[in-house]
């Protein structure tokens, strides 16, 4: 953390908030930079509302996936494996988490990606919370399966990968007031649904339950020294 109450490290990163006004004048844009070994800026994450922002493990999340999550749970389903992460336990008003579906597969067996038609694909369904907002599911790069039986080419994902979700706290002012001093915790549900597949064989579509807990405290509103405000 940085004191700089003369926005002289703020405006030197370009990030200064021109229209801010009153208690927040002199205040950055919030977000984050990546740096390397060199002093070099290799990424840059930013908002565009002021009240939405990812955390520092969800932006490792993203670029360093075997970093930036917390194993809370492995689970055995029909035919494949489920390790449950998610990038931060707790978060505040305004936060954005990341929850991740890591699929484990045996060898030889395959399940079929979004778009295909046909077949049952695989997909994270996240039951809704008021008080979060659900991103879009992220799914990485399918595979392209050849079947001769069919003479098709189709889209799979096999061995592990990684299906991830942001989730984004509230932030509005009658959430906060509903928190009291300890927060709340919240328990995030859905299910996988997918097909799995063998070379002689398709399964019967099933699904397997998932869940993840959040603890969501109140913001912390006590100010800074006079000395190391923002002037």
């Amino acid at each position: 953390m940085l004191a700089d109450p003369d926005s002289k490290a703020i405006q030197a990163y370009g990030v200064l908030n021109a229209e801010a006004t009153g208690m927040q004048k002199g205040f950055s844009r919030p977000g984050y930079f990546l740096i390397d070994a060199n002093g070099i800026i290799r990424e840059k994450f930013f908002e565009a509302k002021y009240r939405e922002r990812l955390t520092g493990n969800s932006i490792i999340a993203k670029l360093f996936p075997e970093l930036g999550q917390e194993v809370t749970d492995t689970v055995e389903a029909p035919h494949l494996q489920l390790a449950l992460e998610q990038s931060d336990p707790v978060g505040v008003p305004g936060t954005r988490v990341t929850v991740v579906t890591e699929v484990r597969l045996p060898p030889d067996v395959h399940v079929y990606a979004p778009g295909i038609q046909g077949y049952e694909p695989i997909q994270l369904v996240i039951n809704p919370i008021p008080q979060l907002e659900l991103k879009p599911a992220v799914y990485p790069p399918s595979k392209a399966l050849y079947l001769p039986a069919i003479k098709e080419r189709v889209p799979v994902f096999d061995g592990t990968f990684r299906i991830s979700q942001d989730v984004r706290v509230s932030s509005g002012s009658e959430f906060w007031g509903s928190l009291g001093k300890d927060g709340k915790t919240f328990t995030i549900t859905g299910k996988l649904e997918y097909q799995a597949c063998d070379k002689t064989i398709c399964y019967l579509p099933t699904s397997v339950p998932v869940k993840w807990e959040l603890h969501v405290f109140p913001l912390d509103r006590t100010r800074a020294p006079v000395d190391i405000r923002h002037k």
